[in-house]
């Protein structure tokens, strides 16, 4: 059958060839003009009517030739051609040279190359006609197009693919689905080529498609997502309008079933069972169950709820958002010994109905939920619940305010014991009975110092105190008048000399501490100390306020500057109590309009005492004032023990150093010259010098002949300090070995003195002479102020001389 549609297709082919040749032949015309221009040339209107130049049409080649031959295309030439061969005919543009060759002599045109109309429809080229000898051209250059005629070779394909579709399940036969597209690159205005018909090669059992606009239908009602949730069918194109020989392509189209609410929810079993203790708070969870729904998304959201009316009272049943399962929780309390059992009916039922489908049945299913209370060790219970009690504040200490009572709700019924949380009865005001629970007072009650009390009563079982119950108790404490009234302020009023008879001078008011049930009620009248009185009235005005009034005319505040009215105060009981406060009254001068201007010298003026809040502004001053000098008498004592500390410190490794010349004879005791002696221990440097005699330097050497034996500086051009090196090494080492004393490892460094003192010094560095070789008669010529020291020296000498004598 491909052989023969082979040879059909090509002898087809021939005949469109032949046609188109000798179309081409029929379509030379002559036109007016003597040459081969352009119409319209006007050298060619002026020489008259010639023939037309060019004898060409258009040309169609077929595409997918698969011939070993070139393909003929068509053939130009020209009216001029004789057919000596002296015309030479080119074309150039799209293709010229390469898939189109052109014959110079006779003008035929030959396709060399397969051409595919998909890629390229028709080509533009240019044809020539010259003179071989010359090369001009003999005719105008003139432009033709190649179409490329299309053939059947190009199959319709699905671009848009892969297809995925929906369909909501039970949905009618008919249905649209979704539609599928195919397109053919064959040419659309030739033939049929491109004429796309569809049709179903799997699935039909349930889907058909338009065999034209490829849309895709049901074709059944009964499409069940629970079955079988999507389908695959296969859609085929074929072109040249489904006729035979047509190129034809598939695709696979996925349609998904989409759910509707058409399963209502089942549960699983018909009864549960769950367990909880009776202790447990409202809003334990006891349990979930679960409705089963073979829907999806969101036609399996469910709402639940308790049908029976034990069940509402007892129980709560909430939706989980997440699971759609029904938690039940406990919505009052529970009690083993009320009742051990309870059954509740929950009800599933979905969220969102659809109405097209409640002819399948009732969209809701019921379930039976047994809840067991457990038994547990209770604490005991207050009965009743009152948390109020009052008791009159004149009770005596033991008496009774109340009884609370509490039970164990347990069947053993354990006794219960009472007591106080003393953290909110602190001052122990009350006491209660640990077996009685009589809560009688434990001090004198005070209603103005507090008036309510709040206290915690726990109740525990005798043998177990860990099981604890606490209740609340307000106890109000009743008024008893036991409080007089009081004038409410220390009053003061002013009357002027010049007052008239009646006028009112202060309105009186009390308080009392005290809170009557019926309320306050208070009776004025002047007290019995008052009888004589005849300067002032004082009037009741019934309303728990009095008002006082001058009686006579006129006052003189040189007889009498003061006076003082005492006021008798009666409260209404029971029983009465009274109270009596003073008035005083000023007398003070008035101007015309009776507005005070002056009183006496404790008349009605500002005081001149300072406010509170300036003295204690005052104090605070002082306070810093005298803080202040503490400090700096601290400070300055601090000071002078630290000069002393300095001044008490060891001296033997100081210099002493006198800027007084000194007081001569009378300075005798001014300074302590053992100090000064104690300082060097010139006996040592002798003895290590070994320039002394036997009984230098020995310890049976007295102070003065140590003081004797200081020497004399002497300057010298060429000094040793090896003196000094050796003396502190032994100082240092006597340091070192005594454990006694602290280590005085100081260096001390002594300046000279000059050379420019009038006085020789007195100093003994330098010098190894010992003390007999030294004369210090020169001392005495120095003045009054030196002769002590001159004596002191002198005696010392005379002393070694009779010594070595």
């Amino acid at each position: 059958m491909a052989k023969g549609l082979q040879d059909f297709l090509w002898t087809m082919l021939l005949l469109f060839c032949a046609i188109q040749e000798l179309g081409s032949w029929a379509m030379h015309t002559e036109v007016e003009g003597p040459g081969l221009g352009e119409p319209g040339d006007p050298a060619l209107l002026a020489s008259g009517r010639v023939k037309r130049g060019w004898v060409w049409n258009q040309f169609f080649v077929v595409e997918e030739y698969t011939g070993t031959e070139p393909l003929y295309v068509g053939k130009i030439h020209s009216d001029s051609d004789e057919g000596d061969g002296s015309i030479k005919y080119t074309i150039s543009g799209e293709g010229a040279g390469t898939i189109f060759l052109i014959d110079e002599i006779t003008g035929d045109i030959h396709a060399t190359e397969r051409l595919d109309r998909e890629q390229k429809t028709f080509y533009t080229l240019r044809a020539q006609a010259r003179d071989r000898q010359t090369d001009q051209l003999l005719e105008p250059e003139s432009e033709f197009i190649i179409k490329v005629q299309d053939i059947n070779d190009s199959e319709p394909r699905f671009l848009e693919g892969p297809y995925i579709g929906s369909v909501a399940e039970l949905s009618p036969v008919g249905t649209s689905v979704m539609q599928v597209m195919a397109s053919d690159a064959d040419d659309p205005t030739y033939g049929s080529s491109a004429r796309v018909v569809y049709s179903v090669l799997e699935g039909e059992q349930h889907f058909t498609v338009d065999s034209k606009t490829g849309v895709i239908r049901t074709a059944v009602a009964d499409l069940d997502r629970e079955t079988q949730d999507r389908y695959e069918v296969v859609i085929r194109a074929t072109d040249m309008a489904g006729q035979l020989g047509g190129l034809s392509g598939s695709t696979t189209v996925t349609i998904v079933v989409t759910d509707v609410n058409d399963n209502p929810p089942r549960f699983p079993q018909k009864m549960y069972q769950f367990s909880i203790v009776e202790t447990a708070p409202v809003g334990t969870a006891i349990g979930r169950v679960k409705a089963e729904d073979s829907d999806v998304g969101e036609n399996t959201d469910m709402t639940y709820q308790v049908k029976d009316e034990e069940g509402v009272e007892m129980f709560k049943v909430t939706t989980d958002s997440n699971t759609q399962e029904a938690v039940i929780t406990v919505q009052k309390p529970l009690d083993y010994e009320s009742k051990k059992v309870h059954t509740v009916v929950v009800e599933a039922l979905n969220k969102f109905v659809d109405p097209r489908f409640v002819d399948l049945g009732t969209f809701r299913d019921q379930t039976i939920v047994r809840v067991s209370v457990l038994d547990v060790d209770e604490p005991p219970e207050f009965r009743p619940p009152s948390n109020l009690m009052e008791v009159q504040e004149d009770a005596h200490v033991g008496s009774i305010v109340g009884v609370v009572t509490a039970l164990d709700p347990d069947t053993a019924n354990h006794p219960v014991r009472y007591a106080i949380d003393r953290s909110t009865d602190a001052e122990r005001i009350f006491d209660i009975d640990a077996k009685t629970g009589a809560i009688v007072t434990g001090k004198v009650l005070d209603r103005e110092t507090a008036g309510w009390h709040n206290i915690t009563v726990l109740a525990m079982e005798a043998d177990n105190h860990s099981q604890v119950s606490r209740a609340s108790l307000r106890i109000r404490i009743l008024d008893v008048n036991d409080n007089p009234p009081e004038l409410a302020t220390p009053y003061e009023a002013a009357v002027c000399e010049d007052a008239k008879p009646g006028q009112l001078i202060q309105t009186i008011s009390v308080v009392d501490r005290d809170e009557p049930q019926s309320g306050h009620r208070f009776y004025f009248t002047l007290a019995p100390e008052a009888t004589n009185n005849h300067h002032f009235s004082l009037l009741d005005i019934q309303d728990n306020t009095a008002a006082v009034h001058t009686q006579r005319v006129g006052f003189n505040r040189q007889e009498q500057d003061v006076f003082l009215l005492p006021i008798l105060v009666v409260d209404s009981g029971p029983p009465a109590l009274s109270s009596t406060g003073t008035l005083t009254i000023r007398v003070c001068g008035c101007d015309s309009n009776g507005a005070i201007q002056s009183c006496n010298s404790t008349a009605y003026v500002v005081s001149a005492t300072l406010s509170p809040g300036a003295l204690i502004a005052l104090l605070v001053c002082v306070l810093i004032l005298v803080v202040l000098v503490l400090l700096i008498l601290t400070l300055k004592r601090h000071h002078k023990s630290h000069l002393t500390s300095e001044d008490d410190e060891d001296m033997r490794d100081n210099v002493i150093k006198y800027n007084d010349e000194g007081g001569g004879e009378q300075d005798t005791e001014a300074y302590d010259m053992s100090a000064l002696r104690s300082l060097y221990d010139f006996s040592e440097i002798k003895a290590g010098d070994g320039g002394g005699g036997p009984g230098e330097g020995g310890p049976g050497r007295n102070p003065a002949s140590e003081l004797h034996a200081l020497p004399q500086w002497v300057q010298s051009p060429d000094l040793d300090f090896s003196v000094f090196r050796d003396y502190i090494c032994r100082k240092v080492e006597q340091a070192d070995e005594d454990l006694s004393v602290p280590p005085y490892d100081s260096f001390q460094t002594y300046a000279f003195e000059g050379s420019d003192s009038p006085v020789p010094s007195l100093s003994s560095i330098n010098t190894w002479s010992s003390g007999s070789e030294q004369d210090f008669s020169y001392l005495g010529g120095w003045g009054p102020r030196f002769r002590q020291l001159a004596a002191l020296y002198a005696g010392r000498r005379g002393e070694e001389d009779s010594e070595e004598s």
